[in-house]
């Protein structure tokens, strides 16, 4: 069962209490910046999960600002679509409602909060600057957050290896990101979709137990996505485990991870 740290209370709790029943994902985003980027995408993640244990799920955006680029930019990260908060009604008899906020954000209401550390691009792309501040005197996105509007073009110009990068680093962590971050992120991508590839050409294997187990072990226990990629580099490198084996684990894992693992699927060696 699927476990989440509550902020609330700091204690772990089940994401889905009554099993199979309908469970309320609300992503709070306060930007249009990497930060916000980084809670649809653990919203994403936390629907996925709950999915693939068979809970169904409701996912509403909450966003005072920006909401369609945010929307298109989550879009380009493989993120499922939320439906608009402010024009459905709570309470559709779901079992658990679950919201999920970067750090300090005031969250109303009761029900679990999953908080995600901020996500900083720490190197503004040549010729870019900070925009200036609104006719309030006010600039255009959360003081909070250092990265700026601008900076998501270059976020978004490879949307896999950002989604990559996010996932490599525990949600609890701040996450700094940088051309050379994406770069090998991308690396790493572009070297797994090769061997998935590769390993297709094999009779296929079912995954085995014991590697399934520590998939859903790691991805229960609060969504340690770190984890989930750890065990795929075991697998990659795990002496006399069969080819077929190998790819079937990573499409398995890659109906959470949703990076187009089987891209190359057919591709000339």
């Amino acid at each position: 069962m699927l476990h989440i740290l509550d902020a609330r209370t700091g204690e772990p709790v089940p994401a889905a209490p009554a099993r199979r029943g309908l469970t309320r994902i609300e992503a709070r985003a306060s930007g249009l910046d990497p930060t916000a980027l980084r809670v649809l995408l653990t919203a994403d993640l936390l629907v996925r999960a709950l999915e693939l244990g068979g809970t169904p799920v409701w996912t509403i955006l909450s966003a005072p600002r920006r909401h369609a680029e945010l929307r298109t930019a989550a879009t380009a990260l493989s993120i499922r679509p939320f439906e608009d908060g402010h024009d459905l009604a709570s309470g559709l008899g779901e079992a658990q409602a679950i919201q999920v906020a970067a750090e300090g954000t005031d969250v109303p209401g009761g029900g679990p909060v999953v908080e995600v550390a901020p996500a900083e691009w720490t190197q503004l792309p040549a010729g870019t600057h900070a925009p200036e501040p609104d006719t309030t005197g006010h600039p255009p996105w959360p003081a909070a957050h250092p990265a700026t509007p601008p900076v998501l073009p270059a976020l978004l110009a490879d949307p896999a290896a950002l989604r990559l990068a996010l996932l490599s680093v525990p949600r609890g962590e701040p996450a700094r990101l940088d051309p050379d971050a994406l770069e090998a992120a991308a690396g790493r991508l572009a070297r797994w979709r090769r061997a998935v590839a590769g390993w297709a050409r094999q009779p296929s294997r079912p995954v085995p137990d014991t590697v399934r187990a520590r998939l859903r072990s790691a991805w229960e226990d609060d969504l340690d996505l770190p984890a989930v990629l750890d065990v795929l580099r075991d697998v990659a490198d795990a002496p006399g485990l069969p080819d077929g084996a190998r790819f079937e684990t990573y499409v398995y894992a890659d109906r959470l991870l949703a990076l187009d693992l089987a891209r190359d699927l057919g591709s000339l060696a």
